[in-house]
């Protein structure tokens, strides 16, 4: 073809020139065509700059021989995604061609996708990630390989060697199952996880919508979340950069965030948060993290909320980051949760205060919002949170009797045990106010069970027997000998309610043996005195 037929000089992205012929070109580009149409009558070679062609000057080269070979190239996998976007570039449709064009093959090409093999659909993968965010083209090879290969992994899972059988036949595969060797147990665990590393090379829009895919699929969220964290792992592994690793581990976040939360591993959540709190996150990214670990704060240990204190506060441990886990473990209020997790969660707060207290930075305000956090309910016993106040009282001796007041208002004095209320009593750290409201709080519990012996709630041997026994547990000192005496002098009453109850008892059985002796049957008579 001689130099007159090359009329039109192509710049692709700085990389490269091409001279073609705009006549050949434009008979397949619909973009180049209406190029020429604002130039008609225009003599001399045209110039076209690209400067964001897909696939740069190798990709414009294959566009070329599609043309100048009347409309036929090899499409393969290590081709179809470049082809695919600078066909759409170039608008090469139907359209501009009157016949069959590259748009129109390369989208007959997707649904040979079925048969490509694993390697192939990696490949394109990765093409397509080197062509976002610019080439939205894209976008539709990526739908179709996800979906592929997420397929592929899914049936490579669904084959489980130990199926949950619940049939009377069953014991014998739970059995076999049981006994399965370790080398067993590792190809399972390898039928699962084979993948992962295959897919670390992905950026992470591509995982996000790899997970998404697998979600809407149903796909097993426990393998989805050892796979995520697996990724933040071996990508971080690779010595990224900062702003890399930010970007990893709030896609890797976000969609852990996506998961059922009891599919996550609690320990991994924990260590990604350590590594979290080193870098620059995005205050909802922080939220999400804090979310899914507060929500499963009763499988928490006490080395999970040891955390240390950011560099800018004086105190030794992130108190703020644990009253931000309460919050969300409440959620949307304590008569939501289940006693027995409140509970579990307030032994682990008991041994959390234990090892706060000591700290002398920590200011009484954190510390009764620490007591606070959780409702009385949550505890059977407050002995450990007396222990970790008593302990703090200690330490930070120069408090004023009104700041020790405030600690101490968290204290729920009638669920002490009688060995800690005679500490109490005898604890030169507490202020007298509080150790006089502890004397009434116990006061009101005495008249409680004196009133509950009296009203039937209990029977006589046991109500007076409890109350009595209450009250000799008590061992104070010097300074409260009027309570001793009060004390005393309900003992005192109590034993003589038990008097009237018995002389009473002794009259209503003469009543009923007197009546029996005059009818043939007895009836019931109801117990005035239990």
């Amino acid at each position: 073809m001689g130099d007159c037929f090359l009329d039109l000089e192509v710049d692709v992205n700085g990389e490269e020139v091409f001279m073609v012929n705009k006549r050949v070109i434009s008979s397949y580009s619909g973009r180049i065509g209406k190029l020429f149409s604002k130039s008609r009558g225009v003599n001399g070679r045209l110039k076209v700059i690209f400067n964001d062609f897909p696939g740069g000057a190798a990709n414009f080269e294959l566009i070329t021989r599609f043309c100048y070979n009347d409309g036929r190239v090899g499409i393969n996998p290590l081709n179809i995604s470049n082809l695919t976007c600078a066909a759409h570039y170039m608008e090469m449709n139907k359209s501009a061609s009157g016949t069959e064009n590259l748009c129109e093959q390369t989208e007959k090409s997707m649904e040979e996708v079925k048969y490509w093999t694993w390697s192939e659909l990696l490949v394109v993968l990765k093409q397509c990630q080197d062509l976002l965010p610019g080439e939205t083209s894209s976008f539709i090879i990526l739908t179709k390989c996800l979906d592929s290969l997420v397929g592929r992994v899914a049936s490579s899972c669904e084959a489980s060697p130990c199926p949950s059988v619940s049939s009377s036949d069953s014991s014998g595969f739970r059995l076999s199952c049981d006994t399965r060797s370790t080398e067993s147990l590792k190809t399972t665990s390898f039928r699962t996880t084979w993948w992962f590393e295959d897919l670390v090379v992905l950026d992470t829009e591509l995982i996000q919508m790899m997970v998404r895919v697998m979600v809407s699929r149903n796909f097993d969220h426990g393998i989805i979340s050892r796979f995520l964290f697996y990724y933040q792992k071996s990508r971080f592994a690779a010595s990224a950069s900062a702003n890399e690793k930010i970007k990893v581990i709030e896609t890797v976040i976000e969609m852990l965030s996506s998961l059922d939360i009891r599919s996550v591993s609690y320990k991994s959540l924990f260590g990604l948060l350590r590594v979290a709190l080193n870098m620059n996150l995005s205050q909802r990214c922080r939220e999400n993290l804090e979310s899914m670990i507060g929500s499963q704060l009763d499988h928490a240990t006490l080395d999970n909320l040891l955390v240390p204190s950011p560099a800018r506060k004086g105190h030794l441990y992130d108190v703020n980051l644990v009253l931000r886990f309460l919050k969300s473990f409440l959620g949307k209020g304590a008569c939501c949760v289940p006693l027995s997790r409140l509970m579990k969660v307030a032994s682990l707060m008991d041994l959390y205060l234990a090892e706060v207290a000591p700290d002398p930075h920590l200011k009484p305000s954190k510390f009764l919002a620490l007591i606070t956090a959780l409702p009385d309910s949550a505890r059977d016993s407050w002995d450990g949170v007396y222990r970790a106040v008593s302990l703090y009282l200690e330490v930070h001796s120069g408090l004023s009797d009104e700041q020790k007041m405030k600690v101490c208002f968290g204290l729920n004095y009638e669920k002490l045990s009688p060995k800690a209320f005679d500490h109490l009593a005898q604890n030169a750290n507490f202020p007298s106010k509080s150790t006089a409201q502890a004397l009434v709080s116990q006061q009101r519990k005495l008249k409680s069970l004196l009133q509950d012996a009296n009203e039937g709630g209990l029977t006589k041997e046991e109500g007076s027997k409890q109350i009595i026994l209450y009250a000799k547990k008590f061992s104070l000192s010097d300074e409260n000998e009027k309570l001793k005496a009060h004390l005393q002098g309900m003992q005192w009453r109590v034993l003589e309610l038990e008097k009237v109850c018995s002389k009473m008892q002794i009259q209503m059985t003469k009543m009923m043996k007197s009546r029996m002796s005059s009818h043939s049957s007895s009836k019931s008579v109801p117990r005035l005195c239990s």
